[in-house]
């Protein structure tokens, strides 16, 4: 008896938690796969990564048989297939940057309340508005707030910095702003005209506008849920602040505005 119990137990340990994690993350994922969104989304960047890949391999050379009469040839299928490539993975890149245009819009019409607002009302009114839409990642206080609103300066006991909301409405709209200046240049020019050069730029700042946002969000939306199960590690301002609520938010500056 006493063996076997050791045994089970040996079974146990070549069984570390990390396997039945991954166990879920993969339920999960199945689960969310399987919803319309969930679907879509799964296909989309199957899509990127597939044509992506391709045109990776095309750029090095990877089928020699297609370098007829060369390489370098305009009329090679090799030249042919990169620009097929090229043309599908910048139809799929402005699925986003156009359809998110709208969105990101309005984001940076709220920045530009928060930012360049003349009264602190209005300031205020912008990053309150920018916290709600933002909410599963930024996190801060009324008082704290109020108090960059009032004074032009990052709010000290800001759970996230405020530079962070900066960089994410920037580079969301400049993922735009590149995404249309990559489709001017591939919908505008032939593959005889075009620069070679405006494809591989556009495409970089682009992916590198999207991409800063998103690691910035990704991150910060770790920091808070992991803060949430200790919730001293935000140093939020105490509950007698008041809750981050338009509301509140209009009530402390008009008493401030009153008594001054």
């Amino acid at each position: 008896m006493t063996t076997s119990l050791k045994v089970d137990d040996k079974h146990d340990r070549t069984h570390p938690p990390n396997e039945t994690t991954w166990i879920h993350a993969t339920k999960a994922f199945l689960r969310w796969a399987v919803t319309p969104l969930g679907f879509c989304i799964t296909i989309y960047g199957l899509n990127v990564v597939a044509w992506g890949g391709m045109l990776f391999l095309l750029l090095c050379n990877a089928a020699p048989a297609m370098c007829h009469p060369s390489c370098d040839d305009p009329d090679s299928a090799r030249r042919v297939w990169i620009e097929i490539d090229s043309q599908i993975l910048n139809a799929l890149f402005c699925v986003t940057g156009f359809g998110l245009a709208p969105w990101r819009l309005r984001d940076l019409y709220l920045w530009c309340l928060w930012r360049l607002g003349r009264s602190p009302r209005t300031r205020y009114g912008g990053l309150v508005r920018l916290a709600e839409v933002h909410s599963k990642w930024f996190c801060f206080s009324a008082t704290a707030a109020a108090t960059a609103a009032t004074t032009a300066t990052e709010a000290p006991r800001t759970p996230t910095p405020l530079w962070k909301m900066d960089a994410v409405v920037w580079g969301n709209f400049l993922n735009s702003v590149f995404q249309v200046c990559l489709a001017v240049c591939m919908w505008a020019m032939d593959r005889f005209h075009r620069p070679s050069w405006t494809t591989g730029l556009f495409v970089a700042l682009a992916c590198l506008g999207a991409a800063g946002a998103g690691v910035i969000m990704w991150l910060e939306k770790k920091r808070v849920h992991k803060a949430s199960e200790h919730p001293g590690a935000l140093l939020l301002v105490p509950p007698s602040a008041g809750a981050a609520t338009p509301g509140n938010g209009y009530m402390h500056l008009n008493r401030g505005g009153s008594s001054s």
